[in-house]
Protein backbone atom coordinates (compact mmCIF):
# COMPACT_ATOMS: atom_id res chain seq x y z
CA UNK A 1 0.00 0.00 0.00
CA UNK A 2 2.77 2.42 0.90
CA UNK A 3 4.54 1.74 -2.44
CA UNK A 4 1.43 2.65 -4.43
CA UNK A 5 0.99 5.87 -2.38
CA UNK A 6 4.63 6.70 -3.11
CA UNK A 7 4.07 6.32 -6.85
CA UNK A 8 0.91 8.44 -6.72
CA UNK A 9 2.70 11.20 -4.80
CA UNK A 10 5.70 11.02 -7.16
CA UNK A 11 3.45 11.30 -10.22
CA UNK A 12 1.59 14.25 -8.67
CA UNK A 13 4.89 15.98 -7.89
CA UNK A 14 6.19 15.48 -11.45
CA UNK A 15 2.97 16.81 -12.96
CA UNK A 16 2.96 19.86 -10.68
CA UNK A 17 6.63 20.65 -11.37
CA UNK A 18 6.25 20.27 -15.14
CA UNK A 19 3.15 22.47 -15.09
CA UNK A 20 4.94 25.26 -13.26
CA UNK A 21 7.74 25.24 -15.82
CA UNK A 22 5.23 25.73 -18.61
CA UNK A 23 3.98 29.04 -17.28
CA UNK A 24 5.21 32.25 -18.83
CA UNK A 25 5.42 35.68 -17.35
CA UNK A 26 4.15 38.53 -19.45
CA UNK A 27 5.40 41.95 -18.42
CA UNK A 28 2.82 44.60 -17.69
CA UNK A 29 1.96 46.81 -20.64
CA UNK A 30 3.97 49.68 -19.20
CA UNK A 31 7.12 47.51 -19.20
CA UNK A 32 6.60 45.94 -22.61
CA UNK A 33 9.10 47.01 -25.24
CA UNK A 34 8.02 46.97 -28.85
CA UNK A 35 10.75 46.14 -31.34
CA UNK A 36 12.13 48.98 -33.39
CA UNK A 37 13.15 48.51 -37.00
CA UNK A 38 16.78 48.30 -35.94
CA UNK A 39 16.15 45.54 -33.39
CA UNK A 40 13.36 43.60 -35.06
CA UNK A 41 14.33 40.22 -36.46
CA UNK A 42 12.68 39.34 -39.75
CA UNK A 43 13.08 36.58 -42.28
CA UNK A 44 14.63 37.38 -45.63
CA UNK A 45 12.00 38.79 -47.91
CA UNK A 46 11.38 37.27 -51.32
CA UNK A 47 12.80 39.20 -54.24
CA UNK A 48 9.39 40.55 -55.24
CA UNK A 49 8.73 42.27 -51.89
CA UNK A 50 12.31 43.42 -51.51
CA UNK A 51 12.05 45.30 -54.78
CA UNK A 52 9.63 47.77 -53.22
CA UNK A 53 12.31 48.81 -50.73
CA UNK A 54 14.90 49.44 -53.44
CA UNK A 55 15.38 52.24 -55.92
CA UNK A 56 14.73 51.70 -59.60
CA UNK A 57 16.57 48.74 -61.08
CA UNK A 58 20.10 49.50 -62.22
CA UNK A 59 19.82 47.07 -65.16
CA UNK A 60 16.97 44.92 -66.49
CA UNK A 61 16.71 42.24 -69.16
CA UNK A 62 14.33 39.54 -70.38
CA UNK A 63 15.58 35.97 -70.77
CA UNK A 64 15.71 34.29 -74.17
CA UNK A 65 16.40 30.61 -74.73
CA UNK A 66 19.81 29.29 -75.65
CA UNK A 67 20.41 25.59 -75.09
CA UNK A 68 17.13 25.24 -73.14
CA UNK A 69 13.81 27.07 -72.79
CA UNK A 70 14.40 29.96 -70.39
CA UNK A 71 11.98 32.80 -69.59
CA UNK A 72 11.44 35.62 -67.12
CA UNK A 73 13.20 38.83 -66.20
CA UNK A 74 16.55 39.52 -64.55
CA UNK A 75 17.33 42.81 -62.90
CA UNK A 76 20.17 44.30 -60.94
CA UNK A 77 19.11 46.28 -57.87
CA UNK A 78 20.99 48.06 -55.13
CA UNK A 79 19.97 47.78 -51.49
CA UNK A 80 21.84 48.97 -48.41
CA UNK A 81 25.03 49.48 -50.40
CA UNK A 82 24.99 46.00 -51.96
CA UNK A 83 24.01 44.92 -55.46
CA UNK A 84 21.83 41.91 -56.21
CA UNK A 85 20.70 40.09 -59.32
CA UNK A 86 17.02 39.24 -58.98
CA UNK A 87 15.11 36.76 -61.11
CA UNK A 88 11.38 37.48 -61.13
CA UNK A 89 8.51 35.12 -60.31
CA UNK A 90 8.05 34.36 -64.03
CA UNK A 91 11.60 32.97 -64.27
CA UNK A 92 11.91 29.38 -65.49
CA UNK A 93 14.53 27.21 -67.14
CA UNK A 94 14.96 23.53 -67.90
CA UNK A 95 15.46 21.16 -64.98
CA UNK A 96 17.51 18.88 -67.24
CA UNK A 97 20.82 20.62 -66.68
CA UNK A 98 23.28 19.56 -64.05
CA UNK A 99 25.61 22.10 -62.48
CA UNK A 100 23.59 25.22 -63.38
CA UNK A 101 24.98 28.61 -62.36
CA UNK A 102 23.85 32.22 -62.49
CA UNK A 103 26.53 34.41 -64.02
CA UNK A 104 27.08 37.93 -65.32
CA UNK A 105 28.59 38.11 -68.82
CA UNK A 106 30.57 40.93 -70.45
CA UNK A 107 28.82 40.72 -73.84
CA UNK A 108 25.37 41.96 -74.77
CA UNK A 109 25.04 39.31 -77.52
CA UNK A 110 26.14 36.15 -75.74
CA UNK A 111 24.22 33.80 -78.03
CA UNK A 112 25.36 35.56 -81.22
CA UNK A 113 29.00 35.35 -80.16
CA UNK A 114 28.97 31.55 -79.70
CA UNK A 115 28.00 28.43 -81.64
CA UNK A 116 24.74 26.53 -81.18
CA UNK A 117 23.57 24.19 -79.85
CA UNK A 118 25.52 24.58 -76.58
CA UNK A 119 26.55 28.26 -76.93
CA UNK A 120 29.80 27.66 -74.99
CA UNK A 121 31.32 30.59 -73.09
CA UNK A 122 34.91 31.77 -73.09
CA UNK A 123 36.68 31.85 -69.73
CA UNK A 124 37.31 35.42 -68.57
CA UNK A 125 34.14 36.79 -70.20
CA UNK A 126 31.96 36.18 -67.15
CA UNK A 127 31.78 36.18 -63.37
CA UNK A 128 29.96 33.40 -61.50
CA UNK A 129 27.48 34.64 -58.88
CA UNK A 130 26.22 31.33 -57.44
CA UNK A 131 24.66 27.98 -58.27
CA UNK A 132 21.08 28.32 -59.52
CA UNK A 133 18.78 28.03 -56.48
CA UNK A 134 15.60 26.86 -58.25
CA UNK A 135 14.52 26.08 -61.81
CA UNK A 136 11.50 28.39 -61.46
CA UNK A 137 10.37 31.40 -59.49
CA UNK A 138 11.75 34.50 -57.83
CA UNK A 139 15.29 34.30 -56.47
CA UNK A 140 18.08 36.66 -55.51
CA UNK A 141 21.88 36.55 -55.84
CA UNK A 142 24.44 38.82 -54.19
CA UNK A 143 26.82 40.48 -56.63
CA UNK A 144 30.32 40.73 -55.10
CA UNK A 145 31.36 44.28 -54.22
CA UNK A 146 34.44 44.09 -56.47
CA UNK A 147 32.33 43.49 -59.61
CA UNK A 148 32.08 46.62 -61.76
CA UNK A 149 28.54 46.44 -63.16
CA UNK A 150 29.51 48.64 -66.11
CA UNK A 151 31.63 45.72 -67.37
CA UNK A 152 28.71 43.26 -67.58
CA UNK A 153 25.94 43.42 -70.18
CA UNK A 154 23.97 40.18 -69.54
CA UNK A 155 22.72 37.73 -66.93
CA UNK A 156 23.12 34.09 -67.95
CA UNK A 157 21.94 30.69 -66.78
CA UNK A 158 24.92 28.47 -67.53
CA UNK A 159 25.69 24.75 -67.22
CA UNK A 160 29.29 24.69 -66.03
CA UNK A 161 29.76 20.94 -66.50
CA UNK A 162 29.00 21.03 -70.25
CA UNK A 163 29.77 24.74 -70.88
CA UNK A 164 26.26 25.22 -72.21
CA UNK A 165 24.30 28.47 -72.07
CA UNK A 166 20.70 27.72 -71.11
CA UNK A 167 19.40 31.28 -71.41
CA UNK A 168 20.46 34.93 -71.52
CA UNK A 169 18.90 38.19 -70.34
CA UNK A 170 20.62 41.11 -72.08
CA UNK A 171 20.46 44.27 -70.00
CA UNK A 172 18.89 47.27 -71.70
CA UNK A 173 20.71 50.59 -71.66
Amino acid sequence: MKVSQFFVLSAALIVSVSCTRETTVTPPVSEAVSPTPSTAVTAAAPAETTAAATDQPIKTGTFVAGEAPTAGTARVVSENGENYLELDSAFSTSDQGPDLYVILHRLDDVLGSTEPPAYPLQEGDYVILAPLQEFTGAQRYLIPADVNLDDYKSAVIWCRQFNATFGVATFGS
